[in-house]
């Protein structure tokens, strides 16, 4: 089965590689000629674990190529993947434009009975627009699918080749048998493939996202709660997600999520909600939590050294939005040292991989250190921001010999209070005691 992946952002590259692992004929499409040319010669543009060497090992055996001829790579595919970014508008709807044009291409350039299926997440009511798109100019018999990606960055490859489920929405019992076929190799070890309306299936993915980060905004709110009454967040975490009906994941307090799904995806159910009449006041409050969850730091060290913070420099481990990830879209980094800046603070930050992705966003108003020593030597506080492994076991006497001030604010709640406060530190972490 020969299948065409047009985009190759972060879902259409993990998608057109891991088919091409599974032994599919597939080509990779962009405009993008730069990026098509490191592409081409083995350089992968993210940073995502076990990624890079499974496009090298495709390349090499001939299952995977590279193209910016769009048509040519639609003519000659009988699965065409839609992977095209859908970027949040200022009114918090999602821009589909991408994905229609996308279904243009298709339409002129179909040569066979194909499925088109669309990986980007987008609005209920896409996979219609496209169909509207392609039928008035397809010579060929088609259908759309609407196949939501449950991707989690950092762990993509596994996420993707071990899914928890496989959800799938058309309308012709063929596209449905095709998809199967794809995705037999998945679906073996009994994990479900789910087959519905495409409408169904396009709100699964906004649902699935906005219950995860409804999961972080919620306890995240509670660890207000636990601070304002002398309350440990990780104890109720604990007692909490040991319930089976709540279940432990996604239950951590922090300084609130970022990237590329959540804030969006949140935002975009709100906006689409709103437009078919209903109003979605528990996701409302969920993207409202965060935004102001992000500040939940800044607002610590301001009550602990003072508004003004000239002539005070603060070290940051971690900027991306989440470990394994060199991603800086939404976060909290950003936020946190916007504030510290404006305070007149100046700040060191090291993060494994995303000092280049992070210099792209704040530029060299920050000192990027060679390493987490380096970003703390001489600080007058840690900022614990991401939590990378390498981070998650420092020598406390260490620390407190390194810091000028001797203060950690732990925003992941990944250290031990009391092993900080006996190395002389003090420790300040989300709701905790």
């Amino acid at each position: 089965m020969r299948i065409c992946v047009v985009g190759t952002g972060y879902v259409g590259l993990v998608v057109g590689v891991c088919m091409a692992d599974l032994g599919f004929e597939v080509v990779c499409a962009d405009l993008d000629e730069g990026k098509i040319a490191r592409l081409r010669d083995g350089h992968v543009p993210i940073y995502e674990p076990g990624l890079q060497p499974i496009l090298a090992r495709c390349q090499r055996e001939g299952r995977l190529r590279f193209t910016t001829d769009t048509a040519a790579a639609i003519a000659d595919c009988e699965v065409a993947y839609i992977a095209v970014g859908t970027p949040g508008k200022a009114d918090g709807s999602a821009d589909i434009s991408g994905v229609l044009a996308v279904a243009d291409v298709i339409a002129a350039n179909m040569a066979r009975r194909t499925v088109v299926v669309i990986k980007s997440t987008v609005p209920v009511g896409t996979a219609d627009k496209v169909r509207e798109r392609i039928g008035p100019n397809a010579r060929h018999p088609f259908d759309v699918v609407s196949n939501p990606e449950f991707l989690k960055e950092g762990a993509a490859v596994d996420d993707f080749t071990r899914p928890d489920r496989i959800v799938v929405g058309c309308r012709e019992p063929w596209a449905a048998d095709r998809m199967r076929s794809l995705y037999a190799g998945f679906v073996r070890s009994g994990r479900p493939i789910y087959i519905m309306d495409n409408r169904s299936a396009e709100i699964t993915k906004y649902a699935s996202n906005a219950m995860l980060a409804t999961k972080i905004s919620f306890m995240n709110e509670l660890s207000r709660v636990c601070e304002s009454v002398g309350a440990d967040i990780e104890m109720v975490r604990r007692g909490v997600g040991s319930d089976t009906r709540i279940g432990p994941r996604f239950l951590f307090a922090g300084i609130g999520y970022g990237g590329s799904c959540f804030p969006k995806d949140v935002r975009a159910l709100v906006d689409f909600a709103r437009d078919a009449g209903v109003e979605l006041q528990i996701a409302s409050a969920v993207e409202t939590v965060n935004h102001d969850q992000k500040r939940v730091l800044a607002r610590k060290i301001v009550d602990r050294f003072g508004e003004d913070l000239t002539g005070r420099r603060f070290g940051i481990w971690g900027l991306a939005f989440k470990p394994q990830t060199d991603d800086m879209r939404e976060a909290p980094s950003i936020v946190l040292i916007e504030e510290l800046l404006e305070r007149g603070a100046r700040v060191s930050a090291y993060d494994p991989e995303a000092a280049e992705t992070a210099h792209a966003v704040l530029g060299d108003r920050i000192t990027y250190a060679r390493d987490a020593t380096d970003a703390i030597d001489g600080a007058d506080a840690l900022l614990l921001v991401t939590e990378w492994n390498e981070f998650r076991n420092p020598d406390p006497p260490v620390l407190a010999q390194l810091l000028r001030e001797k203060v950690v604010f732990d925003g992941r709640n990944i250290y031990d209070p009391q092993a900080m406060r006996d190395a002389g530190l003090e420790y300040h972490g989300i709701g905790r005691l």
